[in-house]
């Protein structure tokens, strides 16, 4: 009777659950509608509001227009965005991390990443805070051609590893091949390297996908993950074997993801009153 209880009660749980998380989605929606900047990147600038400083002088522009992201996060989330495309089409439901050498190279853009980020971000300081870093020397003058090659590095490290997780989170039936072998890791470095050479450029083509590529690769990244989270939670890891099936879990993925987002920006824009960088900080 207990068993028969719980099954009842679990079915219960799980039809609320298909009507309320759609309709939380909208709403939360809504609300990241209302409050982010008018225009389509107006919106972009609303997602990278949430996890990029955004000070202008360290960005990416259109014309006068700064793009959602700085430089590094740019390259970030951009690589990272690319990346799952490619591996969705080329790795499939391949769920085993990558080999140890390639997982090497990866904690070696993670390496540039901290590095070229900490010397940045003593630059920085230097200039804001006048007097109180200068002993300390700079290993090198940052620029925003690093920030972008650093941050496509770790963009491809974390979705490199993410993609082999989820799959193995997912799917009922797992294909145990490594995700990434040398050769389809050769050629995602190589387009993201040619990809970058291209947003140097700052031509408006390029800039504008880059623009949505980055500001969405940001977002899904956090659906993703409180996607998973989400499966982890309702016990309902391994059960999955199409992805049609997988509506919910990004639905509520999704709506956790904008409700972050949107908890952030209104936190950040309370605090400092713009949607631009933070203030007086123009370094």
């Amino acid at each position: 009777m207990c068993l028969m209880q719980t099954q009842i009660a679990t079915s219960r749980f799980t039809s609320i659950t298909r009507w309320f998380v759609p309709i939380a989605a909208l709403l939360v929606m809504a609300a990241w509608f209302y409050i982010a900047p008018e225009g389509a990147l107006g919106k972009l600038d609303a997602i990278g509001y949430a996890v990029c400083h955004r000070i202008d002088a360290r960005s990416f522009h259109i014309g006068d227009r700064q793009l959602p992201l700085c430089a590094r996060c740019t390259g970030e989330f951009f690589a990272a965005g690319v990346t799952l495309i490619f591996m969705g089409f080329v790795s499939g439901k391949r769920s085993k991390l990558p080999s140890r050498r390639i997982i090497a190279v990866l904690v070696l853009f993670f390496l540039a990443f901290g590095i070229d980020g900490s010397n940045s971000y003593l630059y920085l300081m230097k200039q804001t805070a006048e007097g109180a870093f200068d002993k300390i020397p700079n290993i090198y003058v940052p620029n925003n051609t690093l920030r972008l090659f650093t941050g496509s590095g770790m963009g491809i490290a974390l979705a490199a590893v993410l993609y082999p997780v989820i799959n193995q989170t997912l799917w009922r039936e797992l294909d145990h091949r490594p995700a990434l072998n040398w050769k389809s890791f050769g050629i995602l470095v190589t387009l993201i390297m040619v990809l970058n050479l291209l947003i140097l450029t700052e031509h408006p083509v390029i800039l504008y996908p880059a623009a949505y590529i980055s500001a969405l690769g940001t977002l899904s990244l956090l659906v993703m993950v409180f996607a998973i989270l989400w499966i982890i939670i309702m016990k309902a890891d391994n059960t999955y074997e199409n992805i049609r099936q997988l509506w919910l879990p990004l639905a509520s993925g999704l709506t956790l993801g904008l409700l972050l987002v949107v908890s952030i920006d209104l936190l950040r824009l309370t605090l400092t009153g713009t949607w631009s960088g933070f203030p007086g900080i123009g370094g």
